[in-house]
């Protein structure tokens, strides 16, 4: 079993910065992909940025060039730098990562989610 536990979120006026991150226990061989989505109520939860086992990144159009995504193999983190935020950043956010178990086999885990309130 693995556990995702998110810290970073919370209340910030437009153009601020909050920085998410995403720490991964248990029993991990490896991570595949690492990423966050958000969800506001009453709409579909939307990928926000992800970052593959290689380094390869790819961003919502809404985000690009705001947010930067990055990732820690050493620590099982994954951090997303949120900068010159707007209200309609607005969302809980949630990690998820792609896991390889000590077992090999491959598991698809989530964060319990940080509410980010992007508000004047």
């Amino acid at each position: 079993q693995v556990q995702l536990v998110e810290s970073g979120g919370g209340l910030v006026q437009p153009g601020g910065s909050l920085r998410l991150s995403c720490a991964a226990s248990g029993s991990i061989f490896s991570i595949y992909t690492m990423g966050w989505h958000r969800q506001v109520p009453g709409k579909q939860r939307e990928l926000v940025a992800r970052i593959t086992s290689g380094g390869s990144t790819n961003y919502a159009d809404s985000v690009k060039g705001r947010f930067t995504i990055s990732r820690d193999d050493a620590r099982n983190t994954v951090t997303l730098q949120m900068d010159s935020l707007k209200p309609e950043d607005t969302a809980v956010y949630y990690c998820n990562m792609v896991v390889v178990g000590a077992d090999f086999k491959i598991y698809d885990y989530w964060g319990q989610g940080t509410q980010v309130t992007v508000s004047s």
